[in-house]
């Protein structure tokens, strides 16, 4: 039978809160616009789509677009080449294509990384350099002598 007795149950508290990861999707992205800067809904969503549509634009030329404190986004291409299917390990063409890399600004990583607002304005100190040692003059190292070379071939006609 199922014992049922408190001490047996679980407390939801207990257990470990696992975030559930839900994407931003665009209309999330245009109220974040409307209630960080007071545009209104219209405007926050033509603010929106030009940034993507100039991202894609510039990419699909192949540019690279870089937005300071953000990331860059550069195009990334892959050549058509030989694949295997994997069932009847028969050879399949795969087709050249195109693609996108997104390379995060360290701003960015450093926000990511950051545990809380005092280590956001806190600046990590760098790392000292060691003390040289003042020593004595410096040895002159003694060179070695090399063993005279054999003589070659073309060496010996001569």
């Amino acid at each position: 039978m199922l014992d049922l007795r408190t001490e047996n149950l679980l407390y939801i508290r207990e257990l470990p809160q696992q975030r559930q990861e839900v994407p931003v999707n665009r209309t999330e992205l245009v109220d974040a616009v409307v209630t960080k800067t007071g545009l209104d809904k219209k405007q926050a969503d033509a603010a929106v789509a030009a940034v993507t549509e100039s991202v894609m634009a510039e990419t699909k030329a192949g540019n690279k677009v870089a937005i300071f404190g953000f990331g860059t986004f550069s195009p990334s291409a892959r050549a058509a080449r030989m694949g295997r299917n994997p069932q009847t390990g028969a050879p399949v063409r795969i087709a050249a294509s195109r693609g996108v890399r997104f390379a995060p600004a360290s701003a960015f990583k450093e926000s990511l990384n950051s545990r809380g607002k005092a280590a956001a304005g806190k600046k990590a100190a760098p790392a000292k350099k060691a003390a040289a040692r003042k020593t004595g003059p410096a040895k002159k190292a003694v060179a070695a002598k090399k063993a005279p070379a054999k003589a070659t071939k073309a060496a010996k006609k001569r």
